[in-house]
């Protein structure tokens, strides 16, 4: 038995990961600059991005590239919670050009949690390779570094991004109602999933089952 006032040694398993390349197939993920943004918001600033809900819906889209830096400065994770990417695509004519962001953040090393999200891909790799082969990169760098709970969530609305969530093999927990204000005024409700690192090896398998049914050519990008 614990003495009486005897303080509790936490063992701290988990370790934030280091800003490094994380490099797959089809796809490469670069710790976002600002250097990359107008490049970003090429890849992103569409009204059918943001129609799901992203960066706060239809009306959270910026007007020009001037004003998604600036909505990018507050939005994305630049310091020490969060790691934010930038999507490139590997391999073929389009090798280098970025195609979408994600990030893992919200990193609590002691309860062994993390987040993945923030996640949004230029319309023409929907369907593609790119996200298999993103989350499949972002959960292993998380699991690799002994966290035990990778959290993803979308706004309640956006069914395109909650069924690739599903697709992914996460577990639904729940909604969270009136989470956050929404740039039109009204408010969010947050559908919350998650992975577990007992979970884990089964998503991984289901990720690369994916990825090998694509095949072997590189992402393309049509005309848009």
């Amino acid at each position: 038995m614990r003495p009486a006032g005897a303080v509790q040694t936490v063992r701290v398993t988990a370790t934030i990961p280091e800003r490094v390349d994380l490099i797959g197939r089809f796809v490469r993920l670069t710790p976002l600059t600002e250097a990359d943004l107008d490049e970003l918001y090429d890849a992103i600033g569409s009204p059918d991005v943001f129609a799901g809900g992203y960066g706060g819906g239809p009306v959270g889209l910026p007007a020009d590239a001037a004003a998604f830096r600036e909505f990018a400065r507050d939005y994305y994770h630049w310091g020490e919670h969060g790691i934010a990417y930038a999507i490139r695509l590997e391999g073929g004519s389009d090798a280098g050009r970025i195609v979408g962001t994600s990030t893992l953040g919200d990193f609590e090393p002691v309860n062994e949690a993390a987040h993945l999200g923030w996640t949004a891909y230029d319309p023409r790799v929907w369907g593609t390779v790119v996200n298999p082969e993103a989350k499949l990169l972002l959960l292993s760098t998380a699991f690799d570094r002994g966290f035990g709970r990778v959290k993803l969530q979308a706004d309640a609305l956006n069914q395109r991004s909650r069924a690739a969530i599903l697709r992914l093999g996460a577990t639904f927990e729940g909604v969270l109602r009136r989470v956050m204000p929404k740039p039109d005024g009204t408010w969010r409700d947050t559908a919350v999933y998650s992975v577990l690192a007992e979970e884990w090896p089964e998503v991984r398998a289901g990720l690369e089952e994916r990825i090998a049914a694509w095949g072997d050519e590189p992402v393309v990008l049509a005309a848009p």
